[in-house]
């Protein structure tokens, strides 16, 4: 044990009001890179609130969007574990039910595909 504070495993996904403080980091190499990892490297930009890692990408909750901000100016494209960072804002999808970084290579036929099919499964 470290003695220092872990954060919250909550990126508050469900909170559009946060979505503004909230940063996506895509191309991480999860297998080398842990939670610990990005908390370190991305907390000297502001105050980290919650921090979650998944299968090749990660989001992590600032207290402000100023913060999430100076933390996409300064480590998108940075190079960890041998691959570049993708770092951008979240974005909000509303449906509630997805999140995708802006400015990702997603087609937009594919999003309102998606969208269309979690709205009317159905279909």
């Amino acid at each position: 044990m470290t003695g220092k504070t872990q954060t919250s495993n909550v990126t508050n996904k469900n909170d559009p009001k946060s979505i503004n403080s909230r940063v996506f980091i895509g191309n991480l190499n999860t297998a080398i890179v842990k939670k610990v990892d990005i908390e370190a490297i991305f907390s000297k930009y502001g105050k980290i609130v919650g921090c979650s890692v998944h299968k090749g990408y990660a989001f992590v909750q600032y207290m402000s969007e100023r913060h999430a901000r100076a933390a996409v100016a300064g480590e998108n494209a940075r190079i960890i574990a041998g691959q570049p960072l993708e770092v951008n804002k979240a974005l909000y999808m509303k449906t509630g039910l997805m999140e995708k970084k802006e400015g990702s290579k997603i087609d937009a036929r594919l999003c309102r595909v998606l969208r269309d099919t979690l709205m009317n499964p159905s279909v």
